[in-house]
């Protein structure tokens, strides 16, 4: 009977204490701290600031200010881009600013006597064996093209022998008429800003090119 009494009283024991630790309230769980107290964050690299990048930014940007006291020239024209870049580097550490740019000219590639295209071949012909019979022998008759017709008296590329050979002509008693050839082609030119305290004597470097002109251009 004792046994019995003393299971009983074991039994309602444990089921109390099962119930109390099933309906008691948990402990709030604190978050746990990135890093021990006490001790600092850690930091990629990728995140910190590196305090030589906005003098690094200033430094690149400072060449290429305009200073109101430079003065700016340009020297040219440059036939070829290899001579344009061979004087750039030349210049480059003498001066505060450098830039290069193409023009165009016009180069006159000689003179063109002949006599003004005919209605016909016919035409042509006949003048053609007149200048013939009267001795002249440098001529050609266009047979295609723009100045078919035409009766070229030759190209050259002096003025001078060009005007004499139409005076030749014309004094058969014909009306040959001279023309100057000309091509478009690109040239170019450095400009460059240097302090006008210290200007560059840039002849001395390129004393080669003696065909090289100066002028003033807007500073930039």
């Amino acid at each position: 009977m004792f046994l019995r009494v003393l299971f009983m009283l074991l039994l309602a024991m444990n089921v109390g204490v099962a119930s109390w630790l099933y309906f008691s309230p948990k402990p709030a769980q604190g978050e746990v701290a990135a890093t021990d107290i006490g001790i600092a964050r850690l930091e990629l690299l990728a995140e910190r600031e590196r305090p030589g990048d906005a003098a690094s930014a200033e430094l690149t940007e400072e060449p290429g200010i305009s200073n109101a006291n430079d003065q700016c020239r340009s020297i040219g024209p440059f036939a070829t881009q290899a001579d344009m870049r061979a004087a750039m580097n030349k210049l480059g550490t003498r001066v505060r600013r450098i830039q290069s740019r193409e023009a165009h000219t016009t180069q006159s590639r000689g003179y063109w006597v002949f006599i003004p295209a005919m209605g016909t071949r016919e035409q042509a012909l006949g003048v053609a064996r007149q200048l013939s019979s009267r001795g002249v022998r440098d001529y050609y008759v266009v047979t295609a093209g723009d100045q078919q017709n035409t009766i070229s008296l030759g190209l050259f590329r002096e003025q001078a022998n060009a005007e004499r050979r139409r005076n030749e002509i014309a004094a058969l008693g014909l009306s040959p008429q001279m023309l100057q050839r000309t091509e478009d082609l690109p040239v170019y030119w450095v400009d460059f800003a240097e302090d006008p305290q210290r200007p560059v004597n840039w002849r001395a470097q390129m004393p080669d090119l003696i065909d090289l002109k100066e002028q003033p251009v807007t500073c930039f």
